[in-house]
């Protein structure tokens, strides 16, 4: 059955059909996807929670929802996942306020 809505929760299982019709760079994403998330120097914890945060500031509801489960299993709180939220949102916020710097040199430039 069709979803009402223009993101289909059952797209995020068709994920890997990307390869379909570009199979040497599809095989090589998820390989490059496979091996970011491995524990390293942070834990594969502290890189579902990175992962959160960055679904939430791109706003990928596929992202959201899985990273969400993800979490969930890792047995991250929900509180520490709303705090990576915020931390993501200040973060994006803070990156759109400071390009006002640019704003206000052209604005200075053009009144001279």
């Amino acid at each position: 059955m069709a979803s009402n809505n223009y993101y289909d929760p059952a797209d995020l299982r068709k994920f890997g059909n990307i390869t379909e019709w570009s199979k040497e760079l599809g095989d090589k994403f998820f390989d490059y996807y496979g091996k970011v998330f491995e524990e390293g120097a942070l834990t594969a914890r502290e890189k579902a929670l990175i992962a959160l945060a960055v679904a939430h500031t791109e706003q990928c509801p596929y992202c959201i929802d899985a990273y969400t489960k993800d979490n969930l299993q890792k047995g991250v709180t929900k509180e520490e996942m709303m705090e990576a939220i915020h931390v993501g949102a200040a973060i994006k916020s803070g990156a759109t306020l400071v390009h006002g710097v640019m704003m206000m040199n052209k604005v200075n430039k053009l009144e001279m």
